[in-house]
């Protein structure tokens, strides 16, 4: 017979009697580690054990979560002594929420390789440190896996998050079925759903869930429940866009433009078709064709000796510049159904029920004359006191119920002026500033093939919608400003490559005007 407090009893000869299992749960704000508490300490005494539950609350929802800690021991005849919270190097079992906590807990000495059974979700939520960096600030989450398997005596991971939507409830049932799973408590199945029922609501989701994330940290795999192994197309057919076209004409149009990317080389195909996808779902086969169109300039530059890194970056970005963020792509996202069964499956709305949705804009007199004829909005931004004028009767902010007819036509109105987008001011604004920055890219090739590919990756700068955007400009334009500085030097891909790095890691452009400095001293001495 399996001794479950083997594994759990210390080196210093304490019966099980005596023994003290502690355990520590880390959740964030919506998680239900207060349910899944509740329904551990049931479990420990319908067994016949002596429990304790406490929780120290975190910061905000995601600058520090909430410590649920138990600690239980058999019924002996006399009260043992517990604790009210975890500490470093004395913790049996550590369940954390979400993979990010089970780093941070590892960090904070709560997981030891001698002692600790650590169950956690493989899912991520992004943690304010991530957020805030303009570039990508996700921490790598192989690096977490890697840390917790030295770590932790025992390591149990997968996405108990997906298993919990799959079946309509809380994450907290999953993360039960994977400690009942895990055998790291003496404790049977039957009695966790026991403890389960007996909250009342929820039950059948909720033992659903318990029974998949049980089975799975037991090792058993479902079955697949098909072939799945079915031929994919080449490229799928995006989503429909609005055009006078009928579908022929657009199917036809589609498989023209896909016909353009197979011709491509075999490196570039890849991106080049995630970038196709991502201009004609924002406008139409048209805009598709513009997108190839000057793709093939960098194609017709490179070469497979480089492995084609210009033309890979020139499929990325370009898609990315030309799919710019304005009013009517805003409006045109909030307003698709595939959006409102995103939000419902979100916030966990059943079927049958009204969701209510409040949509909150604040657009200033420069998104206004985006959205507006070229000839007219440049008229308007011309002309200083008409545009206060307006900007005064405009900028302010709007709640908008997506879920009433009138608000949410307000908003189709908007995004359907996508078919009319070529004509207004923002779009020939986005597009000559698109052409000289890919004009200088491609003319760097000849001379310095490498800082023609870096001057591509900058466009990953610009990114956002409003006063976000205009930051974003100001440091693309403050990153590309070294040029100059740079020309001739070997070293020029590294530096704006290094300028870029720097401009992404710091809202505030810090660490760019440091940066820009230590260039400038470079070129100071070059001219010396």
């Amino acid at each position: 017979m399996l001794d479950h407090n083997a594994a759990l009893r210390p080196k210093t000869g304490a019966s099980d009697d005596e023994r003290v299992i502690k355990l520590a749960v880390l959740a964030v704000g919506g998680q239900g580690g207060g349910v899944l508490a509740d329904w551990i300490t049931d479990v420990a005494e319908r067994n016949g054990y002596i429990a304790q539950s406490t929780s120290v609350a975190g910061v905000a929802q995601r600058t520090g979560a909430t410590i649920y800690y138990i600690e239980m021991a058999r019924n002996a005849g006399r009260l043992p002594v517990f604790a009210l919270s975890p500490s470093q190097g004395d913790v049996d079992i550590l369940i954390a929420a979400e993979l990010m906590e089970a780093g941070r807990a590892i960090i904070r000495g709560f997981v030891t390789p001698e002692r600790t059974t650590l169950i956690t979700s493989s899912h991520r939520i992004a943690a304010v440190s991530e957020k805030i960096e303009p570039g990508d600030g996700r921490a790598s989450s192989e690096k977490v896996h890697a840390t917790a398997q030295a770590a932790a005596r025992r390591f149990i991971a997968f996405d108990m998050e997906k298993i919990a939507a799959d079946n309509g409830t809380m994450i907290s049932a999953s993360l039960l079925g994977a400690l009942a799973g895990s055998d790291a408590l003496p404790f049977t199945r039957e009695s966790y759903e026991q403890a389960i029922g007996a909250g009342g609501r929820g039950v059948g989701p909720s033992l659903a869930a318990f029974g998949a994330a049980c089975d799975r940290a037991r090792g058993i795999a479902a079955a697949p429940a098909g072939d799945e192994a079915e031929a994919k197309p080449a490229i799928a057919q995006p989503r429909p866009t609005a055009s006078v076209s009928g579908p022929e004409t657009l199917l036809k149009g589609w498989q023209e433009l896909a016909g353009r990317v197979a011709a491509l080389p075999v490196p570039v195909r890849d991106m080049a078709e995630r970038g196709l996808k991502k201009v004609v779902d924002y406008q139409d086969i048209a805009y598709g064709g513009e997108y190839l169109d000057r793709l093939d300039k960098a194609v017709a530059l490179d070469n497979a000796e480089r492995g084609y890194a210009l033309s890979i970056a020139a499929a990325k970005h370009l898609a990315n510049a030309m799919c710019y963020d304005d009013m009517i792509r805003v409006a045109d996202l909030k307003t698709r159904s595939t959006r409102d069964r995103r939000v419902r499956k979100e916030v966990g709305v059943k079927e049958g029920s009204v969701l209510q949705v409040t949509e909150y804009f604040h657009p200033r007199i420069e998104e206004f004359c985006d959205t507006l004829p070229a000839g007219l909005g440049s008229y308007i931004e011309s002309r200083p006191k008409l545009a206060a004028f307006l900007d005064h009767r405009i900028n302010r902010g709007r709640h908008i119920r997506t879920d009433s007819f009138t608000g949410f036509a307000m908003l189709w109105f908007i995004g359907g002026l996508r078919r009319w987008r070529r004509s207004l001011l923002r779009h020939r604004v986005e597009v000559e500033h698109l052409e000289r920055w890919y004009d200088l890219a491609l003319g760097y090739v000849p001379q310095d093939y490498a800082l023609a590919t870096e001057i591509l990756n900058c466009r990953r700068l610009i990114k956002g919608y409003s006063d976000t955007h205009a930051r974003a400009q100001s440091k693309f334009d403050r990153v590309l400003s070294a040029l100059p500085m740079l020309k001739g030097r070997d070293d020029a891909a590294d530096w704006i490559r290094r300028l870029r790095e720097a401009a992404l890691k710091d809202e505030k452009g810090e660490m760019l005007d440091g940066a820009l400095k230590t260039v400038a001293t470079l070129d100071e001495g070059g001219a010396r």
